[in-house]
């Protein structure tokens, strides 16, 4: 999974970040099955980098929805 930055996401469409965040969404729940299954973690900081660009990923789709909304 590619750390995804704000210039990126801004040059998605809204069909693309849904799919991204669905995406994202699916890979934690694996990494978090993983951790609770006791498997050791190969990147430890993969996890926080994974929620970092799903809050990204939410907060600009958020704007791009408001920005549609008020024209």
């Amino acid at each position: 999974m590619a750390i995804l930055r704000v210039k990126q996401i801004r040059e998605m469409k809204p069909e693309e970040i849904s799919k991204k965040i669905y995406d994202i969404k699916l890979e934690l729940m694996k990494e978090f099955g993983n951790v609770r299954m006791g498997r050791p973690i190969k990147n430890s900081g993969k996890i926080r980098e994974m929620r970092r660009t799903l809050a990204r990923l939410e907060t600009l789709k958020r704007q791009k929805g408001a920005a549609k909304k008020n024209g």
